[in-house]
């Protein structure tokens, strides 16, 4: 009788391959598996998506995918002794004339942020991109409006990035609020793409330009005096001018642009 080898089964045979991931990907492998090749062995018959998710790479994070040098998609199968190079998002590059990924890459800059991320959401909102977020929103929502409204999540939860509905997401490496600010502007190259005080910090609403004579009774005629420029939320009835804060936070900006 002839006996079945260590890597044999009923299903299917193991047979090796060798993983290469790059840049940012790395945060979610072991440490002796980062920025380096490495064999890993699977039964076959097996596609590229299946050997990242068993990896523990979410999928949303994932860009380009490269077999012995090809461009191939997440249904792309797998053979004995293929080389798999794996590349994060690029949303600052187009890479839409190369990549098997995804359809095409996220051009009006829009995000839904998760629970843990109240702070950052109003930074990118100060900055003027819209950002969708609640304290109480949950994972099911956050993917639904993702995918109905084309936006990037923005989360510290992997499992969420690791559902197979995600197509945009990105994890937020940073726990402190101003350099998680500043890995996102860097991490999709937002500079461009800055319209600061354009929208409201609280509800996420375009705000409006007003003149002084329709904001008279909203604020003290002290700031009233000192103030010429108003802006103003018609959803949760804010206002906005020029003070101290703005000060403070516009010298922000320019150091991140800078």
């Amino acid at each position: 009788m002839n006996k079945k080898t260590p890597t044999e089964n009923n299903k299917g045979i193991k047979k090796e391959m060798t993983f290469r991931f790059y840049a940012e990907l790395n945060d979610f492998l072991p440490p002796h598996r980062k920025q380096k090749a490495f064999v890993q062995a699977f039964k076959t018959p097996i596609s590229v998506r299946e050997t990242i998710e068993s990896l523990g790479i979410p999928l949303s994070e994932v860009d380009l995918i490269r077999v012995n040098d090809l461009s191939v998609g997440f249904n792309h199968k797998l053979k004995e002794g293929d080389y798999i190079s794996v590349f994060p998002v690029f949303e600052s590059i187009d890479i839409s004339t190369i990549t098997k990924v995804r359809k095409s890459a996220l051009r009006n800059t829009l995000f839904v942020v998760d629970a843990h991320l109240g702070k950052l959401a109003k930074y990118l909102r100060m900055l003027g991109f819209d950002t969708l977020y609640r304290a109480d929103i949950h994972d099911k929502e956050i993917i639904a409006v993702a995918k109905k409204e084309r936006r990037i999540i923005l989360t510290r939860d992997k499992p969420l990035l690791r559902s197979k509905e995600v197509s945009h997401g990105y994890f937020v490496r940073s726990i402190e609020k101003h350099e998680q600010l500043r890995e996102v502007v860097n991490k999709f190259d937002l500079k461009s793409q800055f319209r600061s005080f354009t929208r409201c910090m609280t509800c996420n609403t375009p705000l409006i330009k007003a003149d002084k004579a329709e904001i008279q009774d909203k604020v003290d005629k002290e700031i009233s005096n000192n103030f010429k420029v108003f802006y103003y939320c018609p959803l949760c009835d804010k206002l906005y001018w020029e003070g101290s804060h703005f000060k403070r936070m516009e010298a922000y900006i320019r150091k991140l642009i800078e």
